[in-house]
């Protein structure tokens, strides 16, 4: 298979996410820069452009995923995978406190630390559409049940 998503590829994974960050649960209408094909095992590692290996991602997350798939975290610092949404459950991995993102777990760990969730400039945009109703949008809450 090509390595590159076609349109029909990127409008499955994108109705699949309900076009909702599938790391940070941003719906691409509150991005400035809007939603993203993240390979969620970058073609660099062996990747391929399947659809069980795409996800919908924010360009924040996916800028700062870049082509990582693990990352160290703890004392003494251990590699951990990152969250895989195509395997692991969000609810599994993460949690929300207000609108801060919380790990759940070793994954989860890793992808918050890696994909910087909590930095002021992401809590401070995740609080403004809070107060508007629009964080966690209704599609975003969808993907923390599945």
């Amino acid at each position: 298979m090509s390595s590159e998503v076609n349109a029909q590829q990127r409008q499955l994974v994108a109705d699949r996410a309900y076009h909702v960050c599938e790391y940070c649960l941003m719906h691409e209408d509150d991005t400035f820069w809007g939603c993203q094909i993240d390979h969620i095992i970058s073609r660099k590692h062996g990747g391929t452009s399947t659809l069980e290996n795409l996800a919908w991602a924010c360009a924040c997350c996916n800028n700062y995923k870049g082509n990582d798939i693990a990352t160290l975290v703890g004392q003494p610092p251990q590699l951990s995978r990152l969250f895989h949404p195509r395997k692991d459950r969000w609810s599994d991995c993460f949690r929300l406190q207000g609108y801060r993102i919380e790990p759940n777990n070793t994954p989860g760990t890793a992808t918050e630390k890696l994909l910087q969730f909590n930095l002021d400039s992401r809590l401070r945009e995740r609080a403004a559409l809070a107060q508007t109703g629009r964080y966690p949008a209704i599609e975003g809450l969808a993907r923390m049940q599945e």
